[in-house]
């Protein structure tokens, strides 16, 4: 398993889908969500959505292998069934979560897991990143900057760092990661062109 954690805005979404694209050993986890779908969103391909009712159902069954009330009254959490999908598919699994998320991975997994921290260039990169994205309201703005600060905290408790100052360096490094620590024996059907 890879974790790809970060603050919001940090680019790990953005590292992760290039990844995808390049390598077809690797299957994405998809998150669940409580929260509402975003125009531009895909039911079961960008996240599951669901009700706080069923998403609290799901965690009274022990259904997550992780899960968090992120913000209050919004919850995010990793399906037991999704990754059981993956592995089943003898693919490599994917993660593109939050930090604490990220370390109730990590604690689960230990050494089935590698956890990458994607650090931004910096804090005024991030709040301009999220700002420019043109999706949250001033107060919900005002709370992802509060818990970006909490998070920037976390860079030195996962496996790696991967600094994304500049994209195409960013990717690049972020193939040597895959190619040296998730596939290192790689094949011709492991990759895609």
């Amino acid at each position: 398993m890879i974790v790809f954690t970060a603050p919001s805005g940090a680019g790990k979404t953005t590292v992760v889908r290039h990844l995808l694209k390049k390598y077809e050993a690797l299957s994405f986890s998809t998150s669940a969500t409580n929260r509402p779908r975003r125009a531009n969103e895909t039911e079961g391909e960008d996240y599951y959505f669901m009700s706080e009712k069923d998403f609290k159902d799901k965690i009274n069954n022990h259904e997550f292998i992780e899960w968090e009330e992120v913000y209050e009254g919004r919850y995010y959490g990793t399906l037991r069934s999704e990754v059981d999908r993956i592995v089943a598919e003898g693919k490599k699994v994917v993660f593109d979560i939050e930090v604490n998320g990220a370390q109730n991975i990590k604690d689960r997994y230990d050494e089935k897991c590698l956890v990458v921290f994607v650090k931004p260039p910096s804090f005024r990169t991030l709040v301009e990143r999220l700002t420019n994205r043109g999706t949250e309201t001033p107060k919900s703005l005002e709370k992802r900057i509060m818990r970006i600060k909490k998070e920037l905290l976390f860079e030195d408790s996962f496996d790696m760092v991967l600094l994304n100052d500049q994209l195409e360096v960013t990717l690049k490094e972020a193939e040597k990661i895959i190619d040296t620590f998730v596939l290192p024996t790689k094949g011709k059907d492991d990759t895609a062109d």
